[in-house]
């Protein structure tokens, strides 16, 4: 069964919030979110900034120690502006080359949805009338957090949250591990654009229209995200420092290879060894996001 929602309360962080809509295991979501700074898709202001979520949405079926499947059908800008901030976060360079760097200001975008391209149309940096392709991505995407907890949207762990992975777009599916009942799905952040790392704190921030379906299963024991599309599966680790987030992906990798996929973890190891690649989605929030992901064609056959 198909929901439209049209959200008009807003929460900043992941957790046990009363649901704004229950749906059933199949069931698809139709609805939207807001910008970084809380603007909807008339360019009003309708909540606070700091990445306020769509939902949540309570999946009936799902139970602690459940996976919740979620397939990104549909994520697109619905509105011709986007922003951006235009400096280099202080952490990702080094210490001393700070000093040089300027005041950040924003960037101001046009979007052309009809062609997908964004159009840089701010007149405080060299690069001029700079048009890129659009690529949207959802930088807000999972679930309740464990132990009751309610968990900033600026930041992530295991139940996802704000990992900023440019992965998440159309045709995508995530897995989270269930902590509440209901799952109690959040999304929101949504980008136009943005690189790896989201290294300037922002990618294109606009608001979006967005289609999530929704399964529950039983026989997967995740804990922590998890994800595929077409060429790849790939489990997400959100952690600080960086090489701890590093080996909470490689890990739960480990984990899906035996469950899932029949290999030792002899097998695993010397196959991810030659083949694994990682991805950065995130090093600009408090917890860092770091992707372990193999290509599906050098994989057996799933269970």
């Amino acid at each position: 069964m198909e929901h439209r929602f049209e959200p008009t309360r807003f929460y900043n962080a992941f957790g046990p919030y009363e649901p704004v809509l229950e749906v059933d295991d199949g069931d698809t979501i139709i609805t939207t979110t807001l910008d970084a700074r809380g603007k909807n898709k008339e360019g009003r202001k309708v909540a606070e900034r700091g990445n306020p979520l769509t939902g949540p949405f309570y999946v009936r079926g799902a139970e602690a120690g459940d996976t919740l499947r979620v397939h990104i059908d549909k994520v697109l800008p619905n509105r011709a502006q986007g922003w951006s901030r235009t400096v280099i976060a202080d952490h990702v360079v080094d210490a001393p080359f700070v000093r040089e760097m300027p005041e950040d200001v924003l960037a101001h975008w046009e979007m052309n949805i009809e062609r997908g391209t964004a159009t840089l149309v701010d007149p405080e940096t060299d690069l001029g009338r700079l048009t890129l392709s659009l690529a949207p991505m959802l930088g807000c995407l999972g679930v309740a957090p464990k132990r009751h907890q309610a968990i900033s949207s600026a930041t992530s762990a295991e139940h996802g949250g704000n990992m900023d992975y440019r992965a998440l777009v159309a045709g995508t599916t995530v897995y989270f591990p269930v902590f509440e009942e209901g799952a109690l799905l959040f999304t929101g952040d949504g980008h136009a654009i943005q690189g790896d790392g989201e290294i300037v704190g922002t990618g294109i921030e606009i608001s979006m229209d967005v289609q999530l379906t929704v399964h529950v299963l039983k026989d997967m024991k995740a804990q922590w995200p998890r994800g595929e599309n077409e060429d790849y599966i790939f489990a997400a680790g959100n952690a600080r420092p960086l090489d701890q987030a590093l080996q909470h992906a490689t890990t739960e990798m480990l984990r899906w290879l035996e469950s899932d996929y029949s290999l030792d973890h002899r097998a695993a190891s010397t196959l991810l060894g030659q083949c694994v690649e990682y991805d950065v989605g995130n090093v600009f929030d408090p917890a860092y996001t770091v992707v372990c992901k193999i290509a599906k064609h050098l994989l057996p056959a799933r269970n």
